[in-house]
């Protein structure tokens, strides 16, 4: 008697997926097209057709250790042309999104930041935390602020914010690795890698593409999404860079801020700020401007845009208020641009941030097994002709 092997369709699996942007997971009839359009999709195991198959079972145990589904970049070129409406695009962004949530330690936090009903306690908690340090580095007397020129080490010493800053990211992001070693983990006993290819020489040339973006311009329908990403890319790293700068000038070269205008660092930094604008309105724009039928956007995506302005535009105007000499403005907008900052830095591994994360173990892990090579248009159709 053949023996058969029963489907256990994961129903709670399925229900988070089209809550969170795979409401259109069931139109899907298989017909390939979003593997043929697809242009990062590999010539062997072409994705995403395969996971709309395991997302459509409930399989979810499949997608928790498929590296493919961080292939995709969402350029939605897979929804543009699905005739059914499917949407494999947001499917997959569902699933990812569902793998950070699953694979983050500690498991309240992936838990906490996708759940937009806790946005105003997630938002309160680091503003309560600079509030108290805040009003203990100042003896709970602000008045001095507002006597001279507006300085903000006056407001938050940078003697005590440096420090803080830095130890509650390491902290932050030592118990985020433990999540991304389960996850990686989890990549290797699904299926071990096959070759014998040094971890640390396909990390780096897999930084390296990140930093060239060259697969997200590699999609045929959103051309502006690629210019929106590598503006705020270059951005972000330029604010960052920023950051350590000064707090390197400060500490080991005695340079106290505020710094010049003409500074290398303040031109850095400003340059870096004004990326972040544009990538980010560019961003902004795309989004508004998608149509429901080709995708949706999330509290997640949501989140992200919004908060990611908010530390450019908060930037800005932090300095500007400074330069027209208005304190209370001056202060009280550094005050909302450390609340962004320490927002997106503490909760980065658990919301849509953390894409730049498993991301990059995914690749990696797909670059050792040698699936960085990419269909051509001739192999596109091929596959969908003659092997599907």
């Amino acid at each position: 008697m053949e023996s058969r092997t029963l489907i256990q369709p994961d129903v709670a699996f399925i229900s988070y997926l089209k809550k969170n942007g795979g409401d259109t997971l069931k139109k899907c009839y298989q017909c390939a097209s979003c593997s043929v359009v697809c242009a990062l999709s590999p010539q062997q195991e072409a994705f995403p057709r395969k996971e709309m198959i395991s997302a459509g079972w409930g399989q979810k145990e499949n997608l928790l250790s498929d590296p493919d589904i961080w292939l995709c970049h969402g350029c939605t070129d897979c929804s543009t042309y699905c005739p059914r409406g499917a949407k494999p695009g947001d499917v997959l962004g569902a699933i990812r999104s569902y793998v950070i949530k699953f694979f983050a330690f500690p498991k309240f936090m992936g838990l906490l930041t996708q759940d937009r009903k806790n946005i105003l306690s997630l938002l309160l908690f680091p503003i309560l935390i600079l509030a108290g340090v805040l009003f203990a580095a100042n003896d709970g007397d602000l008045s001095h602020l507002y006597d001279g020129e507006i300085i903000f080490s006056k407001f938050f010493p940078h003697g005590i914010l440096d420090p803080f800053f830095i130890i509650t990211n390491i902290l932050v992001y030592s118990l985020a690795g433990i999540g991304l070693y389960k996850f990686w983990k989890n990549l290797k006993s699904h299926k071990p890698l096959n070759n014998n290819k040094s971890f640390m020489v396909v990390f780096i040339s897999t930084i390296i593409g990140i930093f060239s973006h060259k697969d997200f311009n590699q999609c045929s329908t959103k051309s502006s999404r690629y210019w929106g990403h590598l503006l705020l890319f270059y951005g972000f790293i330029g604010a960052l860079l920023t950051t350590t700068l000064v707090a390197v000038s400060e500490i080991f070269f005695n340079f106290p801020p505020p710094i010049p205008l003409e500074s290398p660092i303040k031109i850095l930094g400003n340059i870096s700020g004004l990326l972040m604008l544009v990538g980010g309105i560019v961003i902004l724009i795309r989004r508004l401007s998608t149509k429901a039928d080709k995708s949706i956007n999330t509290y997640n995506d949501w989140l992200l845009v919004v908060f990611v302005l908010g530390v450019a535009v908060s930037g800005i105007l932090t300095q500007g208020f400074r330069l027209l000499e208005v304190p209370v403005l001056a202060y009280s907008t550094y005050f909302i641009h450390l609340v962004f900052i320490l927002y997106l830095f503490w909760y980065a591994p658990y919301s849509k941030m953390a894409h730049m994360f498993y991301r990059t173990l995914a690749l990696v892990y797909l670059r050792q097994n040698g699936r960085e090579k990419k269909m051509t248009l001739f192999e596109s159709f091929a596959l969908f002709f003659f092997k599907l």
